[in-house]
């Protein structure tokens, strides 16, 4: 059986060139590990594959909901695991690539046993925090569920409005319901966990600023106005909360000028790299730094041999 490649890594470290490379190599194609790659029409800020690149390869789950859409780990696991089975299927090797590390762990380790998201609460919710701030919502986080509310900034309002969400749906807090985990996608088969993580922050962090100058000059903001003008967005949708998309937001509201939104965005991306070390911690792999001279040729050499043996190569 083919193994499925499991690509994984933090934000701007060259993940996609290299999962690119190795469909290419192999004849595979990718399944795209990557929140906001799901949405059509966000483009430019999501650094998606342009139509060249997919005529080249193909890729799978990118473009698959509108940006008024929920997108879940949940359906992630069904959606991966089905593109999985028919690229098997086809004799095409299965490449997950991508930075959303909670798919990863979803897809490998199995999903908590939340309930779906509920849109009438999540409205509540939003409406409260429009009145009251954020911070109010933490503090009331705090007195539901305060194991989840010291984990996260009484700003982070994406995860203050799922705690919340979660506990006005079961009446459980939901740190109490993460330790609940169903069983993982069916049918994965053998694995190969791959980490391109460069060990050098100061260089990741000047990768970060240039790929969103590349985007600025690349026309996000433009992006960003043709999305409202065409879906009847908020800035509380998880799309619109994306990394990037956030800080147009406000500069298109004149709540931040173009210099601030640079800033902010640039912040915000190293904040994501920081958050994705942190879940990488957790999600056992081979580690190749890009700044390793063969570090690309040693991980294709773990490819071509987990290919060849159609067995689950030694992670460590």
């Amino acid at each position: 059986m083919l193994p499925v490649v499991l690509l994984m890594g933090p934000t701007a470290a060259g993940k996609s060139a290299l999962a690119l490379e190795l469909a290419q190599t192999f004849g595979g194609e990718i399944v795209s590990a990557d929140s906001a790659q799901v949405y059509r029409g966000m483009d430019i800020g999501t650094a998606k594959p342009d139509a060249a690149t997919q005529g080249r390869v193909r890729h799978h789950l990118v473009d698959i909901v509108d940006p008024t859409d929920a997108y879940s780990a949940a359906r992630f696991v069904a959606d991966a695991t089905a593109a999985i089975a028919a690229l098997r299927a086809r004799g095409a090797l299965p490449i997950v690539a991508g930075g959303t590390m909670l798919y990863f762990k979803a897809l490998t380790e199995g999903l908590s046993a939340l309930p779906p998201a509920d849109q009438r609460v999540r409205d509540a919710i939003d409406a409260r925090a429009a009145r009251d701030g954020w911070p109010a919502l933490h503090g009331e986080l705090a007195r539901v569920d305060p194991a989840a509310a010291a984990r996260l900034a009484p700003t982070d309002a994406q995860r203050i409005q799922r705690a919340l969400e979660v506990h006005a749906l079961t009446g459980e807090p939901l740190s109490a319901l993460q330790g609940r985990r169903a069983a993982p996608g069916a049918g994965l088969g053998p694995l190969l966990r791959l980490a391109w993580l460069p060990r050098d922050r100061a260089a990741l962090h000047d990768a970060i600023a240039r790929r969103f100058d590349a985007m600025l000059a690349a026309g996000l903001v433009a992006e960003v106005a043709g999305l409202r003008a065409r879906y009847p967005l908020t800035p509380a949708m998880p799309s619109m909360r994306s990394v990037g998309y956030r800080q147009a937001w406000e500069h298109l509201d004149g709540a931040a000028d173009a210099a601030t939104m640079r800033a902010r965005g640039i912040a915000a991306t190293r904040q994501l790299a920081k958050r994705q070390f942190t879940w990488l911690r957790t999600l056992p792999a081979k580690a190749f730094d890009p700044a390793d001279a063969g570090a690309a040729a040693a991980l294709t050499r773990a490819v071509a041999a987990a290919v060849e043996a159609g067995l689950e190569a030694p992670m460590r």
